[in-house]
C-alpha cells in the first residue's frame, strides 16, 4: 500500500484526523504529509480544514471514493488488465469504475472512454493519451452523473464490446441492485450497446440488498471484486455462467 493509500485509508476510518497525527502514524515529517493531502485535495478524495484532514460528504462520489480505496484501486487495475490499448470501452458512474479511468488514462495508449460521468470526465482530464465522450443528459449534481431519456437518445450512436458498471447491492433473487430508479434505467439502457456487461464492486456490496433490480445475472458477463466475496454468492454466480475474478 502506497503511503497516500495509507493516509485515505487512515481518514476513512477516523473521519477526521490531525495532520499531524497522520505524520506521527505513518513516520514522516509535516510537511510530507501536507503536500500528500494536498495531491489527495487536488483530486477530491479529501479535504482539509484548520490542520486536519476529512472525507467528504457521505452523498458525494468523492466521499464513496475513499472508502475502501485500497481494495477498489486493486479491482480497477486487475479490470483494466483486460483492456487493450486503442481500445473503445463505456464506462458508468460509480467510485471504481472512476479508478478505472484513471487506471486506463494514465496507463494504457489510445484508449477512448466513453461515459455519463463528468465526474470521471473532469477527474481524468489532464491526461494527454486518452479521449473522453460524455453523454449528456439530466445533471445529477453529488453523483455528479448524467442521466435520463437524453442519454437513450444519444446512445443510439455507439456500441462497444465492453461496458464497466459499479452497483450497490446484491439479491440472489432479485439480481445486482441499485438504490436510484433512474441511475439504474441508464445502466440498462448502457447495456443495451454493450456485447459484456462487467461489474466492478467490492466485497462490501454482497452484504447489501439495493432497492431496485439494475441487472438480472443472465445480464451480466464478469464480475472484478476482491477475496472477501462470500464464498456462497462466488459459487452462485459461477453456476449461473458469470466469471468471477478477484483480487
Amino acid at each position: 500500500m502506497s503511503r497516500e493509500e495509507e493516509i485515505i485509508s487512515l481518514v476513512s476510518k477516523e473521519k477526521k484526523i490531525e495532520v499531524n497525527q497522520l505524520a506521527e502514524l505513518l513516520k514522516v515529517s509535516k510537511v510530507t504529509i501536507r503536500k500528500d493531502l494536498d495531491k489527495l485535495e487536488a483530486r477530491g478524495i479529501l479535504h482539509r480544514e484548520h490542520g486536519y484532514a476529512l472525507l467528504n460528504n457521505e452523498a458525494d462520489i468523492n466521499y464513496r471514493l475513499a472508502k475502501n480505496y485500497d481494495l477498489k484501486s486493486k479491482i480497477a487495475r486487475k479490470a483494466a488488465e483486460s483492456i487493450s490499448d486503442g481500445e473503445v470501452v463505456m464506462i458508468e458512474s460509480g467510485s471504481t469504475c472512476a479508478l478505472l479511468a484513471e487506471e486506463l488514462a494514465f496507463n494504457k495508449a489510445d484508449v477512448t472512454i466513453i461515459t455519463n460521468s463528468s465526474f470521471i470526465a473532469s477527474y481524468i482530464r489532464k491526461s494527454e493519451s486518452v479521449k473522453i465522450i460524455l453523454l449528456g443528459g439530466e445533471h445529477q449534481k453529488d453523483s455528479q452523473v448524467n442521466v435520463g431519456p437524453l442519454i437513450k437518445k444519444v446512445i443510439e450512436n455507439f456500441h462497444v464490446n465492453k461496458l464497466f458498471v459499479g452497483v450497490d447491492g446484491f439479491d440472489l433473487k432479485r439480481g445486482f441492485t441499485g438504490s436510484d430508479i433512474t441511475r439504474c434505467d441508464t445502466a440498462r439502457v448502457m447495456a443495451e450497446h454493450a456485447d459484456n456487461t462487467i461489474l466492478l464492486t467490492d466485497s462490501s456490496k454482497f452484504h447489501k440488498k439495493g432497492v431496485i433490480t439494475e441487472f438480472e445475472f443472465d445480464e451480466v458477463a464478469q464480475v472484478y471484486t476482491d477475496k472477501a466475496i462470500p464464498a456462497t454468492a462466488k459459487k452462485f454466480l459461477e453456476e449461473k455462467n458469470i466469471s468471477v475474478i478477484t483480487v
